[in-house]
């Protein structure tokens, strides 16, 4: 069987240019390899047996693969380099710090996002004039589901983008979801000079409360326990009329907290009911730019 073994060896060596010793190595690679991989694919088994939870099946599953290149890496690099490996990291460290400086940046980034968490798969976020709802992680990048753009009110624009891991180095992210899940919407009316704006900014207030997403204990509540995390402080959790005064029109201001995938949605119920109102008001009008020109009478002839 020796014998066999060693004249496959030579066969191999002869018509590849592969020494035995290489040989060797591909081989307790190959078996790392195929070692590995079946673990993961039982870890994964089971995995999908146990986690009923989506989100939590998801971050299960890429947790396992990150482990199984971690492990596999570690195995190569022993098979390849045996006591050797010190000394080669140290010599190639500085190269690396070098030349991986944007992969080892959007690692690093990877890491305060796992650790610091400013956002999670499922927010709705901005970084960078970018927005939209977090899809996928990964070490050096994550995914976001795009919303805005050339598309109205938040929607999705069904694009998807993926961003590094570093930009959170260098740009601000803004969370629409993490701590209090409301955000405040605000919708302007402009009436004329010559309708009834009181009785229109009561209409619009009653309107507000019905088509407001939360009650204001809800909020209180909600409120109370996000602020044992962040200085969040708000009085005023009511939807709320604001009144303004324009070149066309008295300007009232609809303010209110809505869902953020609900923006769209909650204004457009707001600009069904104002316009069915105000049809059954003759002294309330919307206003528009207008013009007038005064022309003084013609001058009468000289006798």
């Amino acid at each position: 069987m020796n014998f066999e073994l060693n004249d496959l060896l030579a066969f191999i060596a002869k018509y590849t240019g592969l020494a035995e010793a290489t040989q060797f190595k591909l081989f307790k690679t190959v078996m790392a390899g195929t070692v590995l991989y079946l673990l993961l694919f039982l870890v994964r088994r089971m995995i999908g047996w146990r986690v009923h939870n989506t989100q939590r099946r998801y971050i299960a599953n890429k947790t396992a693969g990150y482990l199984f290149g971690f492990f596999f890496t570690l195995a190569a690099w022993r098979i390849w380099l045996g006591g050797g490996l010190v000394a080669y990291i140290g010599i190639v460290s500085a190269g690396l710090a070098i030349a991986l400086k944007d992969p080892l940046t959007n690692l690093a980034g990877w890491l305060f996002i796992s650790v610091r968490k400013p956002f999670g798969m499922g927010d709705r976020i901005q970084i960078n004039q970018v927005a939209g709802d977090v899809i996928d992680q990964r070490p050096f990048a994550f995914s976001v589901i795009e919303i805005g753009n050339w598309v109205d009110a938040d929607q999705s624009t069904g694009r998807i983008i993926h961003i590094p891991n570093g930009w959170v180095f260098i740009h601000a992210v803004a969370n629409y979801t993490q701590g209090f899940n409301f955000i405040w919407n605000e919708i302007p009316i402009l009436i004329t000079f010559e309708s009834d704006w009181r009785k229109a900014k009561d209409l619009l207030s009653e309107i507000g409360k019905k088509h407001s997403s939360i009650q204001s204990e809800s909020a209180a509540q909600q409120l109370r326990r996000t602020a044992n995390k962040y200085l969040i402080y708000f009085t005023h959790l009511t939807p709320i009329v604001w009144t303004d005064v324009k070149a066309s029109g008295v300007m009232l201001t609809i303010r209110y907290l809505c869902e953020p995938r609900r923006r769209r949605s909650s204004s457009s119920a707001i600009w069904e009911e104002i316009l069915a109102e105000f049809a059954k008001h003759p002294d309330i009008n919307l206003a528009y730019p207008t013009q007038r020109f005064y022309t003084e009478p013609p001058t009468p002839p000289t006798p």
